[in-house]
Order: C-alpha cells, then sequence, then structure tokens
C-alpha cells in the first residue's frame, strides 16, 4: 500500500542508493528503471505512479523527454528531476514542461525526502480538488483495503475515493456521522490503505476514560508509579506506536483531557506515568464522532484547537435513509453473509418492499441487526412479512414512505448480485481474481457468472 514511485536513471549505484534512502522513510512501492526506453514502454502501455524521479543526462532518452512523455501519458504523475549540473535554464525548462521540482546530484536523502513528501501532498491535494470537481466515475487503486464497506452509491464511493487520498499522508482524519454508519469500518479501510497497513490499528473509545483513568490507560505507566501499579503497563498511545490509533467517540472526551490529548498530537510526544523523561511516538490518527462538534465548541464542551488539529481532513458518511440505491446491495450483502452460500436465503416481495420503505434510524448496524433476526425466523430460507421485527411487520408501506407501485419496480436479488459483482469487477480494474477475492467467492465461480453476464 502507500504512494508508488519510480526512479529512472542509468547509474545503478545511484538507483540503489535512492532505494535505501526511501525505504528508511518509509516508501515501500519504489520501481527502479536503468533504461529509460524500458520506462517511457511502461507508461506507453498505460502503466501509472504518483511520483516519478527521473534524471536528465541518460543514454538513449534524456530526462526531459521522459517527462514530456509522462506528461502526455500520466498527467496526474509528480515528477522530480535530477541533474548532475546546476543550470538555471535547464530547471525552468523542465518546471514548464510540467515537473514538480528539480534536484542536484549528489542527493542528500533528506532534501529528496522532502521534496518527495512535498510533491505527493500536493498530489493529494489535487486527486482531492479534482475528486470535488469532476462527475467521472474515480476507480479505487486499492479495492481491497476497501472490501468491507458494500455500497452501490456514488456518494459514498467519491467518500471513499477521498478516504484513499488521504490514506497515503499522515494528515489526520475526522470521520462524521450517524451511529451505525460505518465509521469505524472507515478507519480501518483508511489504515488498511496506507503505508502503515501492517502496523497496528488500535481503536479507543474516548467515552470510556474518566479524569483518573486517562494518564495510566492512555499513556500507560511504570511499575510503582501509583499504588497498585504493581507492572509496567502499555498504554494505547504506545501500543499503535507506528500504527494508526483511532480515537471513537471523540466528543465525548472530557473537556479537562482534551489538552493532554492535543499535546500529542502538536508534539509526538507524552509522559509515561512514573517515568523521568518523555517518550517519541509516531501515530497516526483518526478520530470519529456522532456528535456535532462545531456545536459543542460553542457551548464551551470542545476545544476548538484540538478540532482544527484532528480535521485535518474531513469525511463525512451519511445516514442510511440517504443511500436508499445502497438498500437492496447491503440486503443482499446480509443474507449471503449471514446463510452462507450454500443455502442462500430469499426474501418475499412484501417483505423486501417494507424493509426498502424504512427510514433505518440505527442505519447499517440497525439493517443487519433486522436480516438478522428474521434470517433466525424464516422457515426455509424464505424471510416473509412475518419474520420480520412486530414495529415492521405492522407498518404500511404507503404511510412510511412514498413507494413505486409496480413489482418491476423494485430490483429482484439477482439484478442486485448482477450489478453488484460488475461494479467491483469494474473497481477492481476488470481483474478476476481480485474481484474473486473481494466478493469472497472462488474463481471459477466469478467466470461461471460474467459468462452468463455476457462479460466473460
Amino acid at each position: 500500500m502507500g504512494n508508488t514511485i519510480i526512479v529512472i536513471d542509468d547509474e545503478i549505484d545511484f538507483l540503489e542508493s535512492v532505494r535505501r534512502g526511501l525505504l528508511v522513510s518509509a516508501f515501500r512501492n519504489v520501481h527502479l528503471e536503468s533504461d529509460p526506453l524500458k520506462a517511457a514502454t511502461l507508461f506507453r502501455g498505460g502503466e501509472t505512479f504518483d511520483l516519478a524521479l527521473i534524471d536528465i543526462t541518460m543514454p538513449g532518452m534524456d530526462g526531459v523527454q521522459i517527462l514530456e512523455l509522462i506528461k502526455n501519458t500520466s498527467p496526474d504523475t509528480e515528477c522530480i528531476m535530477v541533474t548532475a549540473v546546476n543550470e538555471a535554464g535547464v530547471a525552468v525548462d523542465c518546471l514548464k514542461k510540467g515537473a514538480y521540482d528539480y534536484i542536484v546530484k549528489p542527493v542528500s536523502i533528506e532534501e529528496l525526502r522532502l521534496k518527495i513528501g512535498h510533491a505527493l501532498e500536493r498530489k493529494r491535494l489535487l486527486d482531492i480538488l479534482n475528486l470535488k470537481k469532476t462527475k467521472k466515475p474515480r476507480w479505487l487503486a486499492a479495492p481491497e483495503a476497501f472490501k468491507s464497506i458494500v455500497t452501490a452509491s456514488s456518494s459514498v464511493q467519491d467518500i471513499l475515493k477521498e478516504a484513499e487520498l488521504h490514506a497515503a499522508s499522515n494528515v489526520p482524519v475526522l470521520i462524521t456521522g450517524q451511529s451505525g454508519t460505518g465509521k469505524e469500518l472507515l478507519a480501518r479501510a483508511i489504515h488498511d490503505a496506507s503505508p502503515r497497513a501492517k502496523l497496528p490499528f488500535t481503536a479507543v473509545n474516548m467515552a470510556s476514560f474518566s479524569s483518573t483513568l486517562f494518564d495510566a490507560e492512555f499513556f500507560g505507566h511504570t511499575k510503582g508509579a501509583f499504588t497498585g501499579a504493581e507492572k509496567d503497563r502499555t498504554g494505547h498511545l504506545e501500543r499503535a506506536d507506528h500504527g494508526t490509533l483511532f480515537l471513537d467517540e471523540i466528543g465525548a472526551m472530557p473537556m479537562e483531557l482534551q489538552g493532554k490529548l492535543l499535546r500529542v498530537l502538536q508534539e509526538g510526544e507524552f509522559f509515561k506515568l512514573g517515568a523521568g523523561s518523555r517518550r517519541k511516538v509516531d501515530v497516526r490518527f483518526i478520530a470519529a464522532t456522532n456528535a456535532d462538534l462545531e456545536n459543542l465548541m460553542a457551548k464551551g464542551a470542545f476545544r476548538k484547537d484540538l478540532y482544527y488539529r484532528l480535521k485535518g481532513a474531513w469525511l463525512h458518511l451519511p445516514p442510511l435513509k440517504e443511500r436508499e440505491e445502497d438498500l437492496p446491495v447491503l440486503i443482499n450483502h446480509f443474507l449471503r453473509e449471514l446463510c452462507g452460500t450454500q443455502q442462500p436465503c430469499t426474501i418475499d416481495e412484501d417483505a423486501l418492499r417494507v424493509l426498502l420503505a424504512y427510514d433505518y434510524p440505527g442505519n447499517i448496524r440497525e439493517l443487519r441487526s433486522i436480516i438478522q433476526a428474521s434470517v433466525n425466523l424464516c422457515d426455509g430460507g424464505r424471510i416473509t412479512r412475518d419474520d420480520l421485527p412486530p414495529d415492521l411487520r405492522k407498518r404500511s408501506v404507503k404511510a412510511t414512505r412514498e413507494f413505486p407501485a409496480s413489482p418491476g419496480a423494485i430490483p429482484p436479488l439477482w439484478q442486485v448480485e448482477k450489478d453488484h459483482i460488475l461494479r467491483v469487477y469494474e473497481l477492481a480494474g476488470r481483474n478476476k481474481s481480485m474481484t474473486a477475492r473481494l466478493l469472497g467467492i472462488g474463481l471459477n465461480t466469478l467466470r461461471r457468472k460474467l459468462n452468463a453476464f455476457g462479460n466473460e
């Protein structure tokens, strides 16, 4: 996971030194190419990278030609030029042709790391800006990281794409939305799409802390730090070092504790109870809340400086009642999940109409609970209105919401399944193996279905 970088230079020793330097700086997806003609073939073939580091002077094809080719075939790729001679004219020419920056050999790894970081941050911001402007579908580069989030909503798919763009950076993310909309699932997906994917994801409920327990639980303590501290304890913050710390229900955090969290966000350091010195920590913070933080700030119940520190990026998950296109997809998903693929459950038209007309104040979590209860009660693997919870069973569809009278307006489950499979197939770049993994089905099963859909 993380940003993809290609380094193009005919000097093998330089390539290896850059690779080592970038690995130390946590850049993992680095492709080295010593032949500029092969690099050109990659881009002509549709290969894309987030950033290209290009030597200007190379045999066969110089760096300026490579730059022009990249900007024609992969305009979103940021380019940094490398030159052995500090010539202003060459640098200006490269910048005019679309390069982000240039660097002069011998290359300092620290300087290189900073320039790459700035270029990738610029790309991330531009990608987010373009995402908000365009109506075109934006495919996920790492769909597997988001496979737990089932959606047919274009607005939610845009949120997932924006989340993936934020995942590549270390910017704190604030996720808002009602209870049950999937805030923790989105936080985990951001972690899984980030360079920290193989490192810890630690979820902490910030509403559970009292003033007396916060320091010991969050920061940890040493043996003998206070009465009853019989051994060292690793706190949540230290446990999440180098990984992601998910701060759930951040709006319920007591006001008197918020300054301590702010200090960690600002300084990247903390005091372990009983320790004589500060400890450094490298943590990516993601916070979530169903509360209106701006309203809490107006009441003096939430610190403004903490709010703006947490809101490096903001993602808002809409309630399920605003994502009606997701209802049939989620119903089908939960039926498959709860019944299994060997003995699939079905749902009759009357029960489906009731489920599609309900507002779900508890959102996706409530929908899953309803399907679970109905599966438990149904006879012969077919859910009817009588299997629904009593409050739903008695509902009049017309009284709840305007709903098409024509049965043809209700998508049958086979249509929902087809639409979902084809959407995942496209999101996975029409890669059958990846699509099968994301859907949790066998490759041969997928091939049969695609063949039946006419998409083999």
